[in-house]
């Protein structure tokens, strides 16, 4: 039984996200996030094969692109508004909302600034035009039980993820 990472195989796995331009941490997840590899891809394909034939104990740094994940940054996905036409509920930097087309799509976009008088939702990605650094420490790697398989891998454990950062990354 190999203990590197190939399909079939149960991964479990921590990771780090970093701006490379500031140095700053993005996002972390601390706790165990957990999927079979090549039945479900939970980061993005270059994480993926960057992990493939890494074993325990590896820790693998993964630049990236965001652009060439969400495309460049939109500015006509950023809106103000007066601050009277916007629910009590939304009035919160930070805050999600989603949003719906005349053609049932639909878009989260984050309140990035609220004062007095306006306040600016933004729908792109936060990750649009950053260049990130994925650090992943791999933990655990076996053979995935009957279990899981039937499952299709769509496992996770205790994950404390910004679901915000969380992308197909």
């Amino acid at each position: 039984m190999s203990k590197t990472i190939q399909d079939n195989k149960f991964v479990e796995l921590t990771y780090e996200v970093t701006d490379q331009k500031t140095g700053h941490v993005l996002s972390t997840v601390e706790f165990p996030l957990g999927y079979i590899h090549g039945h479900n891809e939970i980061l993005a394909p270059s994480v993926h094969s960057q992990l493939k034939g890494k074993a325990e104990g590896d820790v693998i740094e993964v630049p990236i692109d965001c652009d060439q994940i969400y495309g460049p940054r939109d500015e006509t996905l950023v809106i103000t508004d007066t601050i009277e036409n916007v629910p009590e509920e939304y009035r919160k930097v930070g805050t999600s909302i989603i949003m719906e087309n005349e053609s049932g799509g639909t878009r989260t976009f984050i309140v990035t600034r609220a004062d007095d008088k306006t306040l600016t939702i933004d729908g792109n990605n936060p990750l649009c035009g950053r260049q990130v650094i994925f650090t992943l420490k791999i933990l655990t790697v076996r053979d995935a039980t009957s279990e899981e398989m039937e499952f299709g891998g769509e496992i996770t454990t205790k994950p404390d993820i910004d679901d915000k950062l969380m992308m197909p990354v």
